[in-house]
């Protein structure tokens, strides 16, 4: 079986080598396939099978210079160490940049001061060899694999830059005697590490920022809880609890971990799961979650599940995930980025070369200078960071509104969605149905043998229906017992009780089972579907002796956003199992002049498929198992946070809230990421288009302008930290 597991990787430092991790991984013993994001440093790892040996996987991963965390930490150690790695980049920062500025000061200003040479030379290597020697020792790692990364580059560019300088400082003469003027680069060497590592230090500080949402979802679970223990209680870390275990609640508490309640009442505020603000009552035998607050009185609850299992750890989970993913056009991204730091060498290569031949005057060192210029300025950071932080701000900003989105696909296509389908009841309607009015055929009829006989059919079914019906007839007597029971999804239920075969379900299912009409039943039947009401009919043997009338209110906001989203340009439409006048009425109530009823689960999966025929892209939103079929085929799958868990199983985003005025926050924001992701790669591409050949010289002929190695280091790093803000941006975005 395969077993998909999400791990933490160290020492990635820009996209290629993210590239580098997944090829690494992808060619491992074990691994089935594997995804490497960059802007949140994980791999998301398909194990072949899940006795797959991750030792050997983390020692793949080692030898070409990077770490896997197979014990994977807690979020809080996690960030813990994400922190201390931001600290050691921010000293290294600040100690290269005050030994950059007199290196600066004296190369540009006075590069003639006695001994100036070997002051820049002392205060240089430090800068290059104890600050900046992870550029090096990374780059050795690759070099021995055969790969290269943004490591290669700066090490090569510097590295150049101070060996040439230091021989020239040291043996002067050499260039001298041939006459040619001995040049020292060191402000060259020492400011381009200065400014990679700022540009690193404020990408690390602005990418923390696209993980807020997550960071407040974590925030919720507390980290101890009460136990009650022996008739003591005692507080202990809430990774420690088991299930079974009895916890204690007091007011205002959050509450820690998922059960079920076994002593004691409250009311609590569960708003972080369904958007309610209402608080719910709580008493024994009531369910409790995790992250939701206890406003009043103490209550005992017995765990169901650690802390690694609660609904709040899953819904975690499934954010970090979608995070980790990548949308269709971050692997078109990856692609190019695997050629791309190969290209820049050869590129560099050559364009030392041309510049060697070319017959200018100190052709040779105006050839060292672009080569140096061509490795910094055509840093791939930028590029690597254009589509996976937009995802990631994407993800959360969703999040924080109560959407969870599966994957980075998902949210790349609700921008290209053009036809909305939605089901009726759960959906559009609140799906809480209650019967309105019941009527018997006739004064023969026995309600009282009749009564037990439709509960105890009903509470074997799992429709929503059923339990309205149920629910109603509930009654104090004893059940008879049912025999030979079936469902028939989309049509009604049926049983054999008191030696009679009695169904319960939609008119045209009992008349195609051979059951006689009554019109007067029908006709009752008939005004009470005028009226928007869902009915079902009762049959005895073969004849129809009851009327069933249920409503289900249309929820507060359906009218509004189905409003909204054929403002949007997308078309709107209700398909239902429910009877054509029932469908009808609901479907003027809200807007909606697409409809179809009495549809099965098959008929769903049909529908959608014909539209898709056409050309259409088409979304889905239902709730109930007989939507999971449409909502996998749909390109867009949204399941309501109260339905079924099989259809948020089924779909690629969840709407916690079950409010369908979510629908065009999520198509929105799909778009607003994809112009986004867009506007990143527009610029990081135009960057490295118009950077390199301005780098190698090609203005010099015409304009006799090179451009300063400094000032690319300074351009590459910025380039990286707009991208990140640009994704940021999102955040607040309405």
């Amino acid at each position: 079986m395969l077993k998909k597991i999400e791990l933490p990787v160290t020492g990635m430092s820009c996209a290629a080598c993210a590239v580098s991790v997944e090829s690494t991984l992808a060619h491992t013993e074990g691994v089935k396939s594997a995804e490497v994001n960059y802007a949140n440093q994980s791999a998301i790892i398909e194990l072949a099978e899940a006795s797959a040996d991750l030792e050997v996987i983390k020692k793949a991963v080692q030898s070409i210079g990077y770490d896997l965390l197979i014990e994977k930490p807690q979020a809080e150690e996690l960030e813990k160490q994400q922190e201390e790695a931001y600290k050691r980049i921010r000293k290294n920062t600040i100690a290269s940049g005050i030994l950059a500025l007199p290196v600066f000061i004296i190369g540009m200003f006075w590069m003639h001061m006695p001994y100036g040479n070997y002051i820049m030379w002392a205060l240089t290597s430090p800068v290059l060899l104890v600050f900046g020697r992870d550029f090096f020792t990374n780059a050795v790692k690759q070099a021995k694999n055969g790969k290269a990364n943004m490591d290669t580059l700066v090490a090569l560019s510097t590295g150049i830059a101070y060996i040439y300088s230091t021989f020239n400082t040291f043996f002067p003469e050499w260039l001298a005697s041939r006459g040619m003027e001995p040049h020292v680069y060191f402000e060259t060497a020492a400011v381009i590490i200065f400014f990679i590592l700022l540009g690193r230090m404020l990408e690390t500080g602005a990418k923390a920022g696209t993980n807020e949402a997550l960071k407040k979802l974590m925030g919720l679970q507390p980290a101890h809880v009460i136990l009650f223990q022996n008739g003591t209680e005692t507080t202990v870390p809430v990774g420690e609890v088991k299930r079974g275990e009895i916890v204690v609640v007091k007011p205002g508490q959050k509450i820690p971990l998922d059960g079920n309640v076994i002593k004691g009442s409250s009311y609590v505020n569960e708003s972080m799961l369904t958007g309610e603000p209402i608080p719910v009552g709580k008493k024994p035998g009531d369910k409790v979650f995790a992250g939701t607050i206890n406003q009043q009185g103490n209550f005992q609850f017995e765990t169901t599940k650690t802390s690694n299992e609660t609904l709040l750890s899953e819904i975690i989970e499934r954010i970090k995930i979608a995070q980790g993913s990548k949308a269709p056009i971050q692997k078109t991204v990856d692609k190019v980025t695997s050629y791309f730091v190969p290209t820049v060498l050869i590129v560099a290569v050559v364009t030392f070369i041309i510049w060697s031949i070319s017959g200018y005057e100190d052709a040779s060192l105006r050839g060292m200078l672009s080569m140096i210029t061509v490795l910094v300025i055509a840093c791939p950071c930028a590029l690597g960071l254009a589509t996976p932080t937009a995802i990631m701000v994407g993800i959360g900003k969703a999040a924080s509104m109560g959407i969870l989105i599966k994957d980075a696909e998902s949210l790349e296509l609700g921008r290209k969605t053009d036809t909305l389908i939605l089901d009726k009841t759960g959906t559009i309607t609140e799906g809480k149905p209650k019967v309105g009015m019941v009527h018997w055929r006739d004064a023969q009829i026995n309600e009282h043998m009749l009564i037990p006989v439709v509960e105890a059919l009903e509470g074997k079914s799992e429709h929503p229906l059923a339990s309205a019906i149920q629910n109603h007839f509930a009654h104090d007597g004893v059940r008879p017992e049912i025999n030979d029971f079936k469902s028939e999804t989309g049509k009604g239920v049926s049983g054999i009780a008191h030696g009679k075969l009695y169904r319960i379900g939609t008119l045209k299912w009992l008349q195609s089972s051979g059951v006689s009409l009554d019109h007067k039943l029908i006709q009752k039947g008939e005004e009470h579907l005028e009226n928007g009401s869902i009915v079902v009919y009762v049959s005895e043997d073969t004849s129809l002796i009851g009327v069933i009338s249920i409503t289900d209110k249309i929820k507060a906001g359906s009218k509004a956003a189905v409003e909204k989203i054929t403002q949007m340009g997308i078309e709107v439409h209700m398909l239902t199992g429910d009877q054509e006048k029932t469908a009808a009425t609901v479907a003027r109530s809200v807007g909606i002049s697409h409809y179809e009823s009495g549809m099965m689960p098959e008929d769903k999966a049909n529908y959608i498929k014909a539209l898709q025929q056409k050309g259409k892209t088409v979304a889905m939103a239902g709730d109930g198992i007989n939507d999971s079929e449409a909502l996998v085929l749909a390109d867009l799958g949204i399941a309501m946070g109260k339905g079924t868990d099989i259809a948020m199983d089924a779909a690629k985003a969840t709407l916690m809230h079950s409010n369908l005025q979510d629908i065009p926050l999520l198509l929105q924001l799909s778009k607003k990421t994809v112009v986004t992701i867009r506007q990143n790669l527009f610029w990081a591409f135009i960057y490295n288009i118009i950077g390199i050949p301005i780098a190698a010289g090609i203005l010099y002929p015409a304009f006799g302008f090179l451009l300063n190695p400094m000032i690319a280091g300074a351009a590459m790093a910025l380039s990286s930290v707009s991208v990140v803000s640009n994704s940021l941006r999102l955040k607040f975005s309405n």
